[in-house]
Order: C-alpha cells, then structure tokens, then sequence
C-alpha cells in the first residue's frame, strides 16, 4: 500500500487572534485522530499543525490513499435462537445475515463460541477499507465540528449548482478557500461550502502572485513563504518575533529588553503573518506617570512591546510588529507614534486629575458601590476587611501591627474610585500604593495597599511587608467566609468569586510566612464581622481549604498517601505541614514502618468498636508478659517522642516511635484485648488508646499501611 504525506488548509477571514493558536492545534489534533481512526494513518504518523491570521491548515505524513481491508467477527445471536432442534436456521438468523448482505448460504460457515454462559454464533467477514476521499470527509468534518469556537458566525454563501440561489454556513469566520492534496493530488472533499483544490492566497499586500498554487502537500510551507510571504507556522512565526524583539532591543543599546509577556507574543503572533519589527519612541515627559500605566496601555491597547532598560525602569522606546515590510518604514513608525500618544496623555490626564484627591477623601465613596446583593457595599465590606485585618494584627504583632493593619485596610480599596482604576481595572492595589505616597503615608502603609491582593496568581509574589500579609489575609478572608456564609459556593470549573485562588494566597501566606495563625480559629475570627449577613459555614470552609492544599501537595510531589497522613490530623499550623510530610516520608523509609503502620490501623478499628472505653492504665492490672513490656517500651519511648514532637522535630519523634515495634508485635501476639474480665479489657483498651495517641501526633499512621 503507498503512502503519500497530506495537506489540508482552510482559509478564511481573520479569526480570533486569542484563540487562534488553540484552533490550529485543535483542527490538526483531529484531523489526524481521525484519520488514524480509520486506518489510513498509523500511530507513527506526524502531524505539523499550521495557523495564521487566515487560515488553520495540518500537514500529517504517511497516509494512505485506502485503508487495508479489516476481518471482522460480528455476534448474531445465541445458538439456541440462531438454530432450531435439528441445527437449520431459524428466520431469525435469517434476517440478522440479511442485514449484513448475507444469505443461507453462510450459515454453514457461522463460528460457535462461548459468550459468556451460553454458546454463541458468529459471522467473520472482511470489511473494506475506506478510500481517503470517503476517509478525508468524514475526518474534516470532525475536526470543523470540534472546534473550539469561541462564537459563530453565521453568513450567506452563494451555491454552486444551476439555479442560484443563497445558502447559510456557521463557522467562527467567514471561508473562502479549502486545499487537500494528497501528495500532489487533489483529494475530493468538501467543506463549509467549498470544493478542494491546489490554490491558496497569501499576504493581503506583499504575495509575490495570487493565488498562490500548492504543487505538493510537502511545498506547503516553502511555498506560501516564497510566493505569498506568508509564515504559516505559528510556532516558527513566534519564534521569529521575538528573535526580531530582541536584536531591536540589542540595536537600542543601553541594556535594552521588551517586556517579557507570553500572551502578548501569542496574540501579537495571531495577528500577523509576516512580522516586521519596528522602533518608536513617545515623549519623555509621559515617564512621569507610574510605569505600570504606561505599559498596561501600550500592551492592552496597541500590542506594544514597551523597552525597560536594564534595571527595569521603562524607557521612552517601544516595539511594534508590523504587518507589513516597507522599503520606508517611517510612514509606519510615526503613525504608531501619533497612535500611541492619546493613549499616553489620557493615563498623564488620569494620573494628574487623581492626585487633586486624597485617598482619606474616597473613603466615603465606597459607600455607594455595590459589592454583592447580600453582603452590601463596598463601604461594608472594608469595614469587615479592618476587623478581621486587627485581630489578625494583633494576634501576630499587637497594637502597633493591628493599628497600621486598620490603617491600610481603611484605604486598600479606595482606588476603585479613581479614574486611573476606573480605566484599567488591572491597576487596582497599584495605584493606591503610588497615591498612597503622594498623600504622605508611609511605604508600610503604601506597600500594603499595593499588595493586598497579592497573590493574584499561581507563582505570584506574596505581600512585602507584615502590614501588608495582614491585610491581604484578612482581605481574602473575608471574601471566603462572605461568599461561603452565603451558599456561594463554586461549582466544576466556575469560580466567579475565585474562591479557588484565595483559599491558595491564604495557605501560601500561612505557610511560606511560616505564620503562627490556627487555621481554624482564623476562620471562625473572621464570622463575628459580618454580623447577621451570613450563617457560620467555617467547617465546609475548612475541608475546601484542606483540599486545596492537598491538591498543591500533590502537584509538587508529595504522595497522595503522605499526603493523606499528614492532612489526615487536620493540622491547624500549616506552616508545619512541609515538616511533617517530610517525617513522613522518612519513616516510611524505615523497616518497622509497615509492620508499626497495620498496627496502628488495627487499633484504630479496636478503639472505633469500643468507643468510650479505655481510661487510665492501670500497671497493677496486666497479667500477661506482652503488656508489661509494652508498657514498659512506651514508658522509655514516649516521652522522649513526645519531646521531640514539642520541639518541632517530627522525624526524630517518628522515628524514636519506631522503637516500639517489638513490643507491639508481642503484644498483639499474646493478648486479647477484649479479655472476658471488664477490668483486664478496660485497662488493655486503655494502654492501646495511650499507644494511638502518642503515635499519631505528627500524621495519621495508619493511612501507610498497605
């Protein structure tokens, strides 16, 4: 069977730049899923995907112009309904062989099998392959179907047939164009209306001819470069890009560098399709403003790339990618000047007409913002962050941290109110912290404004200063209780409130702050704020917490068992829950561990069946030799654990325990438990309550054993 590698391109109108690198993946994903589906590729087949501003197009090797006949073999039906008593036919199997273009003919050639309890009669036959045009349709209107389309469109296309007339086709943009080539041949297949062929278009102003004509599926790429100064790569025209990004900053000299944004490459790349980088400057005096504005709207507004020097500071230089290669770029590069200008003096304006107002002043301001139907304004809202944010202050620094900590929690939200936030909501924490100043207050107070809300993000920073943690804890704290207080919960992948990303700054701050806080008084500190507004729903709180640590556990590492061990205990500091992960893991290490670990999960279920039973240990009342020695190792051993647990050194208190394994053994071997004399059975439950106890202070043993 010969192999020819294929080409298929749709090319249509723009598409959503934000989504254009994950259509262009999708559409080549499946395409050669299918493909392979139907045996006309095989698992070693390579699929190159292709997406630019016009077209989603993949190139998938080896692919065969038929698929290779397969035998199949089809149940009919059980033998006791396929055959009467002298073994012919019954109509039954008549009409089944007939649905499968069969006639009597082939009941002498019918398999019996066993199927399951009864036997069985099956029809082999060999099922032709699907030739690639058949294969191909099929593949691509899978691969149209699932994709992921942010939003349809729907348009009129005029149908190719003798009477005229008008047909409506839904696609995430218009489609003007459909290539297959099967080497260099066409493939018959169709397609939002469209019928393949070898022709495609390229640059809307710099192809060298249109249109531009495929002469194979391996030409593809070469071809569109050379003759339609297209680069239909995504991957090869990012990569470009920033390699142009790059030697722009170098030729600037001064230590130069664009500003490092992954989604500003990837839609930046989703707009062109033959880049050209170019160097613009603005006026100096713009530097004035804070350079979080200036770079916000040049990268949200024009898709700059703003230059920092080398320490950091944003220059008066800035790259665009253009679309277009002019012999003189000037025309270019002063339009994006006179472009980006307005955009500059707004955040100038903004900034300017801001600072007439303190942050004090806003205050009252907030009153009048809705924050939810159910848990009021804006203004209600900062007065709960500035409870909770003292008594978090006062518990890890007294009045003085608890006095800074309302401070900044009075103000933390005021910049809603300013226009800077007003017009880029990304700046709130920001700007207050550079307004902060600007009133006079202290960097304590101005940096924890400014970080709050930290942190925003998986691998974000957290807050600076202890002003700053306390405020950003009470903050995410209250939104936490609020919204769980109030039934808000989030459900699969909806987190409107993001009440994912909270829980994880708060178990972050508690843990990399290596903070004192338990966690469930902190919850419960944070319910009297709200007053009447919520019911208590910590607990339900909590366990969503514990989850969201065991999650990141996990992530980085950590066994799901070790894991389970140690939150097990619901540990209330968990700061110490890196330590105790790691005892865990040691004791693992040793020998004893398993034997130490099924004991300890045995006592635990003894101690479930007889619950309320066991007090003190009474030494007088053992009889057998086992429990004296057990009682005898515990009295050397725990102790000494128990020390070592105080002093936070819960691998050696593990393995101290761990010393405990012979005696245990013993006793198991030689004692009943539930002994017919209450007292012996007391005093047995007993010891094995103190034995579970002192065993399971750092984590959970039992959750170990096998």
């Amino acid at each position: 069977m010969t192999t020819k590698n294929l080409l298929v391109e749709l090319f249509v109108e723009e598409l959503p730049p934000k989504a254009l690198k994950k259509l262009g993946d999708a559409f080549a994903t499946v395409l050669a899923d299918q493909l392979k589906a139907q045996g006309l590729a095989t698992a070693d087949t390579q699929v190159t995907p292709f997406a630019s501003p016009r077209r989603l197009a993949a190139h998938v090797t080896a692919v065969a112009s038929r698929a290779a006949d397969k035998a199949v073999s089809q149940k009919l039906m059980p033998v006791s309904v396929g055959l009467d008593a002298s073994g012919a036919p019954t109509p039954a199997l008549l009409k089944r062989l007939a649905g499968l273009g069969a006639d009597a003919s082939a009941v002498a050639g019918l398999k019996r099998a066993m199927d399951g309890k009864a036997e069985a009669l099956f029809f082999d036959s060999v099922q032709p392959g699907v030739d690639l045009a058949a294969g191909l349709q099929k593949a691509l209107d899978e691969a149209i179907a699932k994709l992921p389309i942010p939003k349809v469109m729907s348009y009129q296309l005029e149908t190719d047939c003798e009477l005229p007339g008008w047909t409506s086709v839904n696609f995430v943009r218009p489609a003007h164009g459909l290539v297959a080539l099967h080497g260099s041949d066409v493939v018959p297949v169709k397609a939002l209306g469209l019928k393949a062929g070898n022709t495609t278009h390229g640059h809307r102003f710099e192809a060298a001819v249109d249109p531009v004509v495929l002469a194979d599926a391996d030409a593809y790429a070469a071809t569109l470069a050379r003759d339609g100064a297209v680069i239909a790569s995504f991957a090869e025209r990012r990569a470009e890009i920033a390699r142009q990004l790059a030697a722009a900053a170098v030729k600037v000299g001064g230590g130069c560098r664009p500003i490092e944004d992954d989604a500003l490459l990837d839609e930046v790349t989703a707009l062109v399709e033959r880049p050209n980088v170019l160097t613009c400057q603005f006026e100096t005096e713009f530097l004035g403003v804070p350079q979080e504005c200036l770079i916000l709207t040049m990268k949200a507004n024009q898709k700059y790339f703003p230059l920092l020097d080398a320490g950091g500071k944003l220059t008066n230089r800035f790259l665009v990618v253009s679309n277009i290669s002019p012999d003189d770029a000037s025309a270019v590069i002063g339009g994006n000047e006179r472009v980006v200008r307005p955009r500059l003096a707004d955040a100038k304006f903004f900034f300017d007409q801001d600072r007439k107002k303190t942050l004090e002043s806003r205050v009252d301001g907030l009153a009048k913002v809705v924050y939810h139907n159910k848990l009021g304004t804006q203004g209600e809202r900062v007065e709960r962050v500035r409870a909770i944010a003292k008594a978090i202050g006062q518990q890890l620094g007294g009045d003085a941290l608890a006095q800074s900590a309302d401070t900044a929690a009075r103000l933390a939200k005021t910049d809603l109110l300013t226009d800077m936030v007003g017009e880029f909501p990304e700046l709130q924490g920001i700007m207050g912290g550079y307004y902060a100043r600007h009133d006079g207050l202290s960097e304590d107070i101005a940096f924890a404004i400014e970080d709050h809300y930290k942190p925003r993000f998986a691998g974000d920073e957290l807050p600076r200063t202890q002003t700053g943690v306390v405020v950003a804890l009470a903050d995410k704290l209250e939104t936490l209780v609020g919204m769980f207080g109030i039934g808000n919960l989030p459900t699969g992948d909806k987190d409107p409130f993001a009440l994912r990303r909270h829980a994880l700054g708060v178990i972050r701050m508690l843990v990399e702050k290596d903070l004192t806080l338990q966690l469930s008084s902190l919850l419960a500190a944070a319910v009297p704020a709200f007053g009447d507004k919520i019911t208590d729903a910590t607990p339900a709180l909590a366990e969503f917490m514990y989850d969201r640590l065991a999650g990141g556990l996990r992530e980085q590492g950590a066994s799901a068992q070790e894991v389970d061990a140690v939150l097990a205990l619901r540990p209330q500091r968990l700061a110490d829950v890196a330590q105790r992960l790691q005892a865990v893991r040691a004791f693992a290490a040793l020998p004893e561990a398993p034997a130490l670990a099924a004991a300890n999960k045995r006592i635990g279920n003894i101690l479930k069946k007889s619950e309320g039973e066991g007090a003190a240990v009474d030494p007088a009342l053992f009889v057998e030799a086992a429990e004296k020695e057990l009682f005898a190792a515990m009295q050397a051993v725990v102790p000494a654990a128990n020390a070592r647990f105080d002093a936070g050194d819960y691998t050696g208190s593990l393995q101290a325990l761990a010393a405990l394994r012979t005696a245990v053994d013993a006793f198991f071997d030689g004692v009943m438990v539930n002994a017919d004399d209450p007292a012996l059975k007391t005093n047995r439950l007993g010891l094995l309550k103190q034995l579970h106890e002192a065993m399971n202070r750092v984590a959970d043993l039992s959750r170990l054993a096998a």
